[in-house]
């Protein structure tokens, strides 16, 4: 497989690179612990009052992310803030072995429908994007609205248009056991380098950069293979719940026309989907461009 430095953006770039060198991407505090069958792939905090609202982190990232968008919300939300199972120095649980995004998407269903949520809105970032799409398709009664921020419905596409699930595999599988084999040191130089690509913030920089340093390498590993060879660009259509998606777009990256190809393609198939491009931001929207993402969540929310 390969990419084209003219077509894709700077974060999946650095993904790639990240992941042919096979290592991949302080922890929120300590988040209340949800009694229930999901609780084994992922611990929730909830805050405010209000209509709910699940914020899901991406890939090796902290429930953190969200702190600015809790803090706008709460007084009028009821937030419900997801930290996966092994990332950002939480305890593997039920994700110390085996696949991680279905089986996180399948304890998020349990989760809505033992909490009693009714359509619940949903926002997720990178992979929390994709286990957004993946409980709008499965479990469309879960989910009252969607924000995909920087997510695609089929990662591997980034290598090239002509993925498949079965192209993918071989190379995926490879970049799992690299990451999984990965010396510490050579994890933190490499988490150090490459965060300073997907993210602009220099408080961010740093929040984002421990996350990812202190998620368990085995748990991303085998998450990163899930999101490789999940395909949903055959699916999306069946999608009817209202989508918002946002993506990201910086001058220091790649022609922006890439970018525009890139996911106003991807989300064709969406068509209720509003897809929206936020100029001077990389991977970490809500960090790097705080004021306009809470712009976007309000009118999502409305």
């Amino acid at each position: 497989m390969s990419y084209r430095r003219s077509t894709f953006p700077l974060f999946v770039m650095v993904m790639a690179i990240l992941a042919a060198l096979g290592v991949f991407n302080p922890a929120h505090a300590a988040p209340i612990a949800v009694p229930s069958a999901a609780a084994p792939r992922f611990t929730v905090e909830v805050t405010g009052q209000g209509p709910d609202v699940i914020l899901i982190p991406g890939l090796a990232s902290s429930a953190a992310v969200w702190d600015d968008t809790v803090k706008q919300l709460k007084g009028r939300y009821r937030l419900h803030v997801i930290q996966v199972a092994g990332f950002a120095g939480a305890p593997a649980g039920a994700n110390a072995e085996g696949p991680v995004v279905q089986p996180t998407v399948d304890a998020l269903d349990g989760y809505i429908r033992s909490a009693g949520l009714k359509s619940p809105a949903v926002i997720g970032h990178s992979m929390g994007g994709l286990m957004g799409l993946m409980l709008a398709r499965q479990h469309p009664e879960d989910v009252g609205r969607l924000m995909v921020v920087d997510s695609l419905p089929f990662y591997a596409m980034v290598f090239s248009p002509e993925a498949t699930v079965e192209t993918a595999r071989p190379q995926a599988a490879a970049m799992r056991d690299r990451t999984i084999a990965a010396a510490p040191e050579a994890w933190a130089s490499m988490e150090t380098a490459m965060m300073t690509r997907l993210i602009k913030s220099p408080e961010g920089l740093k929040s984002t950069t421990a996350a990812a340093i202190a998620s368990d390498r085995s748990v991303v590993a085998r998450a990163l293979y899930d999101d490789l060879t999940t395909d949903l660009r055959g699916e999306i259509a069946a999608i009817k719940t209202p989508v918002t998606m946002l993506y990201p777009w910086d001058p220091a990256t790649a022609p922006q026309a890439a970018f525009d190809q890139l996911y106003t393609g991807a989300y064709a198939p969406m068509t209720q989907a509003k897809v929206k491009r936020i100029d001077g931001s990389y991977h970490f929207i809500m960090l790097d461009r705080p004021a306009a993402f809470a712009f976007e969540v309000e009118a999502f929310l409305k």
